[in-house]
Parts: C-alpha cells; sequence; structure tokens
C-alpha cells in the first residue's frame, strides 16, 4: 500500500509507464536534495512542511551566542543578561523601590527586544520567530516601563485616558 501511495502511476516521455520506486513516506528537505524522483534525477528542495514533523525548528537565531568551547553563561549571555536585570528589578521591588523595580523589569524585556533585533545569534532568548519576539519583548517591556512612569503617588508620566480608565473600573 505505501508503495502504491508514495509512488503514484506515470508514465515517461515515450509513454511506457514507468516503474514504481518505493520511496519512504516523511522525506525531509536534506533528504529531497540528493534523493533520485522516479525518473532518477535528484530532486530539487522544496520549503513546504513535511505532512508530519518528527521534531520542532529550532528558532532563527537560537544558536549559542559565543563558541561551543565557552562556558555555559558565556554561550547564554544575552538570555542571562535579560534575567539577572529583571531579578535585579524584583529585588527593587520587593525592597519598597517599586518604580525603580519595575522600570529595571520593562527595560530588562525592552534590552532583550533589541538584543533579539540585533544579535544574530542569542542563544535561548530565541523563543519564538525574531519577529514574534521582539515584538512580545518590546510590547511588554514598553507596557511595563509606561506603567511604572504613572504608578502613584507622584507620577512621572500621565496619560488622561489610562487615569480615567482606572478610575471607571475601580469606582464603577
Amino acid at each position: 500500500m505505501s508503495a502504491e501511495r508514495n509512488a503514484p502511476e506515470a508514465t515517461d516521455p515515450s509513454g511506457a509507464p514507468r516503474a514504481a520506486v518505493e520511496r519512504p513516506a516523511d522525506v525531509t528537505v536534506r533528504d529531497a536534495v540528493s534523493a533520485p524522483d522516479d525518473t532518477g534525477r535528484p530532486r530539487r528542495a522544496t520549503r513546504r512542511f513535511p505532512l508530519f514533523t518528527r521534531d520542532t525548528a529550532r528558532p532563527e537565531g537560537g544558536g549559542r551566542a559565543a563558541p561551543g568551547d565557552a562556558p555555559a553563561p558565556a554561550r547564554q549571555w544575552p538570555v542571562l543578561a535579560v534575567l539577572l536585570t529583571v531579578a535585579l528589578g524584583l529585588l527593587m521591588t520587593a525592597m519598597d523601590q517599586f518604580r525603580l523595580g519595575t522600570l529595571l523589569i520593562g527595560v530588562a524585556l525592552v534590552t532583550g527586544a533589541l538584543l533579539r533585533w540585533l544579535v544574530r545569534n542569542v542563544g535561548m532568548l530565541a523563543v519564538r520567530s525574531r519577529f514574534t519576539d521582539i515584538v512580545t519583548y518590546g510590547g511588554l517591556g514598553l507596557g511595563i516601563v509606561l506603567l511604572a512612569l504613572m504608578v502613584q503617588p507622584h507620577p512621572k508620566l500621565r496619560i488622561p485616558f489610562l487615569a480615567d480608565l482606572l478610575h471607571f473600573t475601580i469606582s464603577g
């Protein structure tokens, strides 16, 4: 059954039926370049995804940020920089420096977005596609920075419609 499914009936240029060639059902792009087709010519690589995947593709930029012989922290410096800055911000928030701590957390996420945009290999900082990571890190970081600047008392930034929305949801 698999031979019939993988090698459909076809004819060669002279009109005679071609012999069925049995191929594995899951040919990857690497295999597709070198594996010959029914005519004996090598097949071209395709950008199409296989019908069934066996694992997940590594996100673009998900390689090591330093050579393989470097120690683990050096290979993952971008994610460590972001995580340590967030940890410092959480510590400052816990030590009653709320505005400064949350600002530091937001700046760490915006820095993560900038690293994802500018550095080719960012190691484990690459979670999804480059575009999705930049939008996610940047959007969350910018939102946290804006909210940290609007914290009461004595807000550093006043956005009237957000204040009205806050008062409407709390009092309403």
